[in-house]
């Protein structure tokens, strides 16, 4: 297998934390969100809750949900429930990290959404979360140069959009 630095998107940071198998096939091309009922279930909110609020795809990588301007640059990211809130916050986190370092984007602070519950929570990348967001592109980028991780058994998989490719 050839090893190359490959970009790093958004959604490979989330599956970074939830399932190393789903971070390897997403990242070649098998995608199997467009199918997922949870996936839609997700978008519907976003679109309901957030009607006036645009989408920002940034180099084809970054997806923000939407973005404020106000004394600095806030960025949103709207999900359904806290329950994978670590992935939501390195995924938040490396949005940041990208503007900062590729756009020279400063002044940034990143909130997720959880309209659901009415919940919004900040982010900022502090010296020590952008250091652990290097290691994490290092090692996403050693999963995707290597051969595919077994599958483990968590108490996601059932709804994961994935599960019949590592199950069935």
């Amino acid at each position: 297998m050839i090893t190359t630095n490959i970009k790093i998107n958004g959604s490979q940071i989330n599956y970074y934390f939830i399932c190393k198998t789903k971070l390897w096939l997403f990242s070649y091309n098998i995608q199997m969100e467009q199918e997922s009922d949870t996936v839609a279930v997700g978008k519907q909110l976003h679109e309901n809750t957030y009607k006036r609020e645009k989408d920002y795809l940034i180099d084809n990588l970054i997806n923000v949900d939407f973005i404020k301007k106000r004394k600095c640059i806030e960025i949103h990211e709207v999900k359904k429930t806290p329950k994978m809130e670590k992935s939501h916050e390195y995924q938040l986190l490396y949005y940041i990290h990208y503007l900062k370092n590729e756009k020279d984007i400063d002044n940034i602070i990143g909130y997720i959404d959880y309209p659901k519950i009415r919940k919004k929570v900040k982010f900022e990348l502090t010296d020590e979360k952008e250091e652990e967001i290097k290691e994490i592109i290092s090692e996403i980028n050693t999963i995707v140069n290597s051969e595919i991780p077994k599958p483990k058994k968590l108490k996601i998989c059932r709804k994961c959009a994935y599960f019949e490719l590592c199950w069935i």
